[in-house]
């Protein structure tokens, strides 16, 4: 059968299956061999919540969202072009995701009584979930593969674990994807530590292709052509990479050796292992028995010269809190960075969500204000990170940086910078001089305290969690504490004339701001530039600062008549905004389903706030 070949201006393709069924791999495979043939890009991993789920139940799916186009992409796609079911939960999990114009390829074999049963069908899956009116391939896979691999060697376990590489290949030729990406990899993975598995998974992929292309159920294939980007070099990153890369690079802006002292916590734990990597830039890193001791040890790099940073979620960040008062009240540089998950408590540890703001902004005893950034795109958290370490270094305090689930996991080409297009760090060493260090004095502008390391003669002094004077001698004095919590605060609060300006998405006056912050920028973005399609007034602005907020903060807010607040929790960021900011009519827009936005969703809440 001669298949029609559609040139399409984006899809979005999704690989679901059970946890062992190595849909993250096939995902993410496709996904870098999409950003390498220089498509526009953006993904979506779903993980279980479940260490390890009942095999074949709707809890154990695990998914990989890609979302490729000719053009820039900046969210992982409302709902698919193809979905790739490996069993019938993974079907089910998924069937609400599906266009009406969707392809459905299942594999058959994993359909038999006891996996619909496990899933919760009582008839056809297909006509139980109204979707028999998609395209459906359905391929036995898990024979094919066994076909395959007869004469391979393997054993039945390594056959099946084959068959995500089966249906990798089906899908490179339903979208023309070349094989060559996938070969390379191969060869890096398995040809020197596993040699014997090379060939195989060479084959299976290879075959997966072939069969595609001969059966008369693949009515048609699909190109999406390079997306027109800035020149330059460019690869595909996740956010905790990003974050990783970002705080290296200030490191050597800084001229500092990198200390992370964290604790391993879903889902901010690949920042410390993309950290360990690089012993060799001077980068050390140290996986402690818990939360407190990881921050401990971080606040003690700091106290003796490092760039120093810990990484956590919600529930860590919560047992660190102590801790960072205490980095507070030493005005030491330290670099928190909490990549949020639904919660309380341990809740929904591999869903995304927004709900750590309050806790960030509020979560230590007595006055301890500190700087609060956020990160709004996976590219955007090596931007992130580096300059929540410059403000750290400048401006002597704590900062946290608030990532999300969705960001650290997800991936989209990333433009590799130049160091030298890095903004100098110049941390605020402490200069010599006459007479005693005073080592709470500080610099006129700022307000910062200059840094004294350990080992130098006339720098002797006192830091620590109890109040203290400029001198740095232990007092109760209430005056002198009344002076010292309001310069604390003070310091924080001119860091507004150091961050860049707000800006607006359309016009700086009309009806309707549609506002957000973290990793609702592209979702929000999207949704705007529907909305504003069909001739609407709206506009939108979206705020990587979040304490201090930015110094046109009142100006931007007061050119609209309404402002539609769009955030992953209950409503944080428009009570903050609120309370800084009165007299403003605000409109929330929540979800909290440890799920990101639909861009459809959103364009809705904006159409009927105008």
């Amino acid at each position: 059968m001669q298949h029609k070949v559609i040139d399409a201006d984006d899809v979005v393709i999704k690989f679901a299956g059970d946890s062992g069924d190595g849909m993250q791999l096939t995902g993410a495979l496709f996904a870098n061999m999409s950003a390498v043939y220089g498509n526009g890009l953006a993904t979506f991993p779903d993980y279980p919540a479940e260490i390890r789920a009942p095999k074949g139940t709707v809890s154990g799916v695990s998914g990989f969202q890609v979302h490729i186009g000719s053009h820039p992409v900046c969210t992982p796609g409302d709902y698919c072009d193809m979905l790739v079911a490996m069993n019938p939960a993974a079907l089910k999990a998924n069937a609400k995701c599906l266009k009406r114009t969707a392809l459905v390829l299942v594999n058959e074999d994993a359909f038999d009584d006891a996996g619909l049963e496990k899933a919760g069908f009582t008839r056809n899956p297909f006509e139980e979930l109204h979707i028999d009116d998609r395209t459906i391939i359905s391929a036995p896979i898990t024979k094919l593969t066994e076909e395959s691999l007869k004469d391979s060697g393997l054993d039945t376990v390594s056959v099946h674990k084959c068959r995500n590489m089966f249906t990798l290949g089906m899908a490179c030729f339903i979208y023309g994807r070349p094989l060559e990406y996938i070969y390379g990899y191969l060869e890096k993975k398995f040809g020197r530590k596993h040699p014997e598995m090379l060939a195989p998974n060479k084959k299976v992929v290879t075959d997966g292709f072939n069969y595609a292309a001969a059966i008369q159920a693949v009515p048609n294939t699909y190109m999406v052509a390079p997306a027109e980007l800035e020149k330059g070099l460019y690869r595909s990153i996740t956010g905790n990479q990003a974050i990783a890369w970002g705080l290296i690079a200030a490191a050597e802006k800084a001229g500092l050796p990198l200390f992370c002292g964290s604790y391993p916590i879903t889902p901010a734990t690949t920042i410390l292992e993309e950290l360990a990597i690089y012993k060799n830039l001077n980068v050390k890193t140290m996986q402690t028995e818990d939360e407190i001791a990881g921050i401990c040890t971080a606040i003690g790099a700091s106290f003796a010269g490092s760039l120093a940073v810990t990484t956590t979620s919600g529930p860590g960040l919560s047992l660190k809190s102590e801790a960072l008062g205490l980095a507070v009240m030493t005005e030491l540089p330290l670099v928190v960075v909490d990549v949020q998950r639904a919660g309380p408590c341990t809740g929904m540890p591999t869903k995304t969500e927004q709900a750590d703001l309050d806790e960030a902004l509020y979560g230590r005893n007595g006055e301890s204000p500190l700087p609060v950034m956020a990160a709004h795109s996976p590219a955007h958290c090596f931007e992130a990170a580096f300059m929540a370490a410059k403000i750290a270094l400048e401006h002597m305090t704590p900062v946290i940086l608030l990532s999300e689930g969705f960001l650290g996991n997800g991936s989209e080409p990333w433009k590799i910078p130049s160091m030298k297009d890095c903004p100098d760090i110049k941390p605020r060493f402490a200069a010599e001089r006459e007479g005693a260090f005073s080592p709470f004095e500080r610099d006129a502008d700022t307000l910062a305290r200059e840094w004294a390391v350990p080992g130098r003669k006339g720098f002797e002094h006192r830091v620590g969690g109890l109040e203290k004077t400029h001198c740095g001698v232990l007092s109760n004095d209430p005056v002198n504490h009344e002076l010292m919590v309001s310069e604390r605060a003070e310091k924080v609060a001119r860091l507004a004339a150091c961050i860049p300006a707000l800006k607006v998405d359309g016009p700086s006056h009309g009806r309707l701001l549609v506002v957000g912050w973290g990793g609702t920028y592209g979702h929000i973005a999207t949704a705007v530039a529907s909305v504003r399609e069909k001739g609407a007034d709206v506009s939108s602005a979206h705020f990587d600062f979040i304490n201090p907020l930015p110094e046109n903060t009142e100006e931007v807010l007061s050119g609209f008549g309404r402002i539609l607040v769009c955030e992953l929790n209950g409503g944080q960021f428009a009570d903050y905004l609120r309370s800084r900011h009165p007299g403003h009519e605000y409109i929330r827009y929540n979800k909290i389903q440890g799920q990101t936005f639909l861009a459809a969703e959103l364009g809705d809440a904006i159409e009927k706030a105008l």
